[in-house]
């Protein structure tokens, strides 16, 4: 048994090692057509999925289930391998009829189709697998919508229906489904990202972060929760994954925020809300910012959506803080609160345990600052996406050098590939999934016909429509990874966004922030259960405090529509002056106050029902999301009343 442990993590290892080299080697000089270079990302993935995850949590270990897993991963090479051997001109002599997979368009081959469904069914359960039964199911659902077109209820977008043959040459066999732009993004650009971070977190930088906020924030009322903000804000930048984030970084700031006397569900939510909005933090942004240089037309540049991303991401978190240290105010005039090592979390006296000195401790944030700093750089030195990401890759590895703690051995070069290629496993499972997806909207025309149906919507009520896709957006991001999410709404939803007079990338921002709000909006918020299952908390009732937390992410997408400043532009979609821009963003940072003073039930003293009722309104009325000038009567209704009721609750507040 432990003979065949060890073989396979080994072989895990060489899959997770072989799927990082080939992604960068073939990122930066390609030598394959871009189908064959998808279709080996997505066999290498696919098969780290069987591997890495078990049919189900009761079988795992049987000796049954662990065959039938390479069973599937040999059944996962045998689609990748055919679809190289048919595309590639160096292989020219294998293929039938003596014509490319390409040029057999509409006269697939049985054996194509064959391949196909094979494919097909690969894909979905290694999806189910690593994330799910959600977009499995929604797949399936889309491909019986194309199958079954005839027979959908009008308000479903009926159409004449395409046989078995059709759907699975669109949704596999060719470049408009799996090997289509999810999965293209995968490769180009996210999956370099997820090795990026591993690198980083190999020299310590995650360690670094953590001691780094912590002393930062101090003896501060909530030092650990605001360390919990910070840290995860930053990391996940990097990693672009809401719950990979709350995974990484909440296995030591819940334990912190637990020994400071937070409440399991509380520190859950906390962690889950930061790590959420990481997506949101540029350089990096995840996912999100690279699909959209493929989706939003007319054509923007990575730093065109890096600058608009800035001031959201500042409002995001400054509400984040807000409400945080209110909350640790609040919770400051119970007392203190009874240790619970009992439970298994740190006490109040306990320490996170350090494993750097203090050099490679200095020399792990210089890397991290460096790593960052010089992706900047190159990006805005003109380079490409993918060499900035690798050049800085390259600066990271050679500063690394300098301390042995923080060294990139080949070892720990080995160990943070496969860490990477484990990570991103269900990224390439999502995105070839939702492959799919793109694929029957595409074919059956259902992309272009459900814009034509907000689009008349909106012409009598703008903010309606905004709703419904709001909802929309909301509901379709359950169980999804948020990049994921985005690029299915984007396709679905993003013209008829663009068909309202908005702006084309504030449309883009507004389906992105929903899609992210998906990992803390309930019943099913990611985030808020793998920060459960942490904490040791209620699932329901950690989604719920994560919800209350990052409820200012709910409110900032109506703001990109109607006060597209926010983003840095005017309404007319150009460049916005720095005035109009400043005055937008010092609006918003002022309605946060009263916003975060409700969410808490604190301002400068415990608040009752009624006067959270009073703020929570008065912050609606300072961002007046339906306003169009830069002070709307609303607005100035809104501060004249915050400042009414500051002024009363700080004066009547007890002496300490």
């Amino acid at each position: 048994m432990k003979l065949e442990k060890k073989i396979r993590a080994l072989k895990i290892r060489t899959l997770a090692v072989l799927l990082c080299l080939f992604t960068l080697a073939e990122v930066n000089y390609p030598h394959l057509r871009p189908q064959s270079q998808l279709a080996i990302f997505a066999g290498l993935g696919l098969a780290l999925c069987f591997l890495c995850h078990p049919l189900a949590k009761r079988f795992r270990g049987a000796a049954w289930s662990r065959t039938l897993d390479w069973v599937l991963v040999v059944a996962t090479f045998l689609p990748s391998a055919y679809i190289v051997v048919q595309t590639e001109p160096a292989l020219d002599g294998f293929w039938l009829g003596g014509t490319s997979l390409g040029d057999r368009a509409g006269a697939e081959l049985p054996l194509d189709h064959a391949v196909g469904i094979l494919g097909l069914v690969l894909i979905l359960e290694a999806t189910r697998r690593v994330v799910g039964w959600a977009l499995p199911v929604l797949a399936v659902a889309f491909l019986a919508y194309g199958y079954w077109g005839q027979a959908m209820p009008a308000w479903l977008f009926p159409h004449r229906g395409y046989g078995l043959e059709r759907l699975v040459s669109q949704s596999f066999l060719h470049s408009q489904g799996v090997f289509g732009i999810a999965l293209r993004v995968m490769l180009s650009y996210v999956f370099l990202f997820v090795v990026f971070g591993a690198l980083l977190e190999a020299t310590g930088a995650t360690r670094f972060i953590i001691d780094w906020t912590r002393k930062l924030f101090g003896t501060s009322a909530g030092a650990p929760a605001k360390v919990s903000i910070l840290s995860s804000g930053l990391m996940g930048s990097l990693s672009g994954s809401a719950v990979a984030n709350t995974a990484t970084t909440g296995t030591f700031t819940i334990p912190l925020m637990r020994s400071a006397g937070f409440p399991r569900q509380v520190a859950g939510g906390i962690e889950a809300a930061a790590s959420s909005g990481g997506a949101l933090v540029p350089p990096v942004m995840g996912a999100g910012a690279y699909m959209m240089l493929e989706i939003v037309d007319p054509p923007v540049t990575y730093l065109e959506i890096i600058q608009a991303a800035i001031l959201p991401s500042i409002l995001y978190y400054f509400s984040l803080f807000m409400i945080v240290h209110l909350t640790s105010k609040k919770m400051a005039e119970k007392g203190p609160v009874k240790d619970e090592k009992k439970d298994g979390t740190l006490s109040a006296t306990v320490e996170a345990p350090r494993f750097l000195s203090a050099r490679a401790e200095r020399l792990s944030g210089l890397i991290f600052f460096a790593g960052l700093g010089s992706l900047v750089a190159f990006l805005i030195a003109g380079f490409t996406i993918f060499r900035a990401v690798t050049v800085a890759m390259a600066v990271v590895w050679v500063l690394s050098l300098f301390h042995d703690e923080t060294r990139l051995t080949l070892r720990r070069l080995l160990k943070s590939l496969e860490r990477a290629g484990r990570g991103g496993t269900s990224l390439v499972a999502a995105s070839a999934c939702v492959g799919i997806l793109l694929g029957v909207v595409t074919l059956t025309g259902v992309g272009s016909r459900l814009p034509a149906t907000i689009i008349p919507l909106a012409e009598s009520n703008l903010f309606l429509a905004l709703l419904l896709i709001m909802v929309s957006s909301l509901i379709l991001g359950m169980g999804l990874p948020s990049a994921v999410c985005y690029l299915l709404l984007a396709t679905l939803i993003g013209p008829a966004l663009g068909g309202l007079g908005v702006p084309p990338l504030a449309a883009h921002f507004f389906i992105f922030y929903f899609g992210l709000m998906s990992m803390v909006t309930p019943p099913v918020a990611l985030a808020a259960y793998t920060a459960a299952s942490i904490a040791g908390s209620k699932i329901m009732a950690t989604a719920l405090h994560a919800f209350r937390f990052a409820l200012i992410g709910f409110v900032l997408p109506f703001l990109f529509v109607y006060r597209p400043e926010l983003l840095t532009l005017s309404p007319g979609g150009g460049k916005a002056s720095w005035l109009a821009v400043l005055g937008a963003f010092a609006l918003v940072v002022v309605g946060i106050v009263p916003l975060a003073a409700g969410l808490a039930g604190y301002f400068g003293r415990r608040l009752g029902a009624g006067w959270r009722v009073v703020l929570l309104l008065a912050a609606l009325a300072v961002f007046d999301p339906l306003g169009h000038h830069v002070l709307s009567w609303l607005n100035v209704v809104g501060l004249a009343a915050f400042a009414a009721v500051a002024a009363w609750l700080l004066r009547t507040r007890p002496e300490k």
